[in-house]
Parts: C-alpha cells; sequence; structure tokens
C-alpha cells in the first residue's frame, strides 16, 4: 500500500506495508508511480519518500514474486522499475528520501533516485542481489557510481555487504543523518531549498544532474544556456533586487 500525503509545502509518499518490511511487490511499484505523477501534479514544493514503522525504508524485492517467472517477465519487470523510479528524475520538484532502517535491495535503488538522501541513525543500505545470485535491476548499478564513485560500487555490488548510517554519510550515499522524529527531519532539511525560487532550484538541479551525462565542454554551455535562463525570471529579478535592497526576497516562482 502507497500513502500520498500532504503537510504544508510538502507531498509525503510512504510506502506503507510494515509486516513485510515495505518491501517493493509489483503492485507496489505501479503504486509509486501513479502516487509520484499525482505529486508532480500538486502545488508540493519537494517530495518526501519514506517508509511506515522504524525496521525499514524498504528492505528491497517481494523474492516470492521473482520466482518461477520467464525471460519475458524478468525483463518487464526491470524495465518497469526502472520507468517507475525513472519518474523521479523527471518530477518538477526535488525529492528526498528519508530512510528509517533497511534500504536494501529495490528500497536503496529507490532512495538512489531521489533528488536527495537523509538517514536516520538506525538506517542501513545495502544492494545484497549477489547474495541471491542475482544483480540490482532498479538502476543501482547506474546510480549509485555517479554518487560513490566505480570503486566503492564495484565493492558494494560484488560482495553485497551492509553499509551504515555513518559509512553511507563518509562515502556520499546519504547527504545528512538526522536525528528522529523523522518526517520532521526531513521537513527542516527540504526547507533549506524549498525557501528559494522553485524555477531557480529546478534549473540548478537539472544542470546538476545532466553533468553525468556530458563532457565537460558540452556540460558548461548547458550551464551557460541554463544560467542564462534563469536570469530570465522574475525571481531573479526580485533575488538580485532584495541584495542590493539588503532584505529577504519574496520569491513568486515565475
Amino acid at each position: 500500500m502507497i500513502e500520498l500525503s500532504y503537510q504544508e509545502e510538502f507531498a509525503v509518499l510512504t510506502l506503507r506495508r510494515p509486516e513485510a518490511l515495505n518491501a517493493l511487490s509489483f503492485s507496489l511499484i505501479d503504486d509509486i508511480g501513479s502516487a509520484i505523477a499525482e505529486a508532480g501534479r500538486s502545488e508540493a514544493r519537494a517530495l518526501i519518500v519514506t517508509g511506515a514503522g522504524e525496521k525499514a525504508f524498504c528492505a528491497g524485492a517481494d523474492i516470492k514474486e521473482l520466482q518461477s517467472r520467464n525471460l519475458g517477465a524478468q525483463r518487464a519487470g526491470a524495465e518497469r522499475g526502472q520507468e517507475v523510479f525513472a519518474l523521479l528524475d523527471r518530477l518538477s520538484i526535488p525529492s528526498v528520501a528519508l530512510v528509517n532502517g533497511y534500504a536494501f535491495g529495490g528500497g536503496c535503488e529507490l532512495a538512489l533516485a531521489c533528488t536527495l538522501r537523509i538517514a536516520l541513525p538506525n538506517a542501513k543500505f545495502g544492494l545484497p542481489e549477489v547474495k541471491l545470485g542475482l544483480i540490482p535491476g532498479y538502476g543501482g548499478t547506474q546510480r549509485l557510481p555517479r554518487l560513490v564513485g566505480m570503486g566503492r560500487s564495484l565493492e558494494l555490488t560484488m560482495t553485497g555487504r551492509t553499509v551504515a548510517a555513518e559509512e553511507a554519510l563518509s562515502i556520499g550515499l546519504v547527504n545528512r543523518i538526522v536525528q528522529p522524529p523523522g518526517l520532521d527531519a526531513a521537513f527542516s532539511y527540504a526547507r533549506e531549498f524549498t525557501g528559494n525560487g522553485l524555477r531557480a532550484v529546478q534549473l540548478a538541479r537539472e544542470a546538476v544532474l545532466r553533468a553525468a551525462d556530458l563532457p565537460l565542454h558540452d556540460g558548461l554551455r548547458m550551464e551557460a544556456d541554463l544560467s542564462t535562463l534563469a536570469y530570465q525570471t522574475s525571481d531573479a529579478k526580485e533575488g538580485m533586487q532584495a541584495f542590493v535592497d539588503k532584505r529577504k526576497p519574496l520569491f513568486r516562482d515565475e
């Protein structure tokens, strides 16, 4: 079950299957996709993704569903998971994974797909698929190297070992460790960027994310294009004038 709620300027997507440690069934993945799309149509300024209960953000795929499937079904399942998680890349607002407890396999991949990640002290991350004779299929092998580098990614995917919150922070897998209550901490963290003009946040996010796919000279050209576009917004004019006037800007996301 997926729960999408709205609190203040935030949309909150909660995986609510605590009896199974919020494991990802195929129907749950479809529901996640629908919830992400709905959040994108809302007035929210950021999406918080978390899991119900204290034990798990998401413990990974529902293994029983993966058994006795033909090659076509396996391929379709991987592609569907990738497709749904990629919706977070195209979402018009930033997403923050609030990781409480286990984030294993597909759960770790869901967190990786979010724009940013914060963790409670009990968080544990891992891509343990190799221990089942499998490999990650929902984007983990592609997103993890972009965060922590090739060497660490090879180690983590080939050993399947668990990474605790402190190590996750030290290697760049998470942006910050926060204290409970987690949702309040997530809101506080997200306000550090939702208070800025949404258009500038969108353009900055796009520039950074596209950097991973472009040679430096192409990336610099793209940055110049997006920077020029930012200068044309009403928020840019307001931000610069507020700086001159020594006051807090009043952004209108225009």
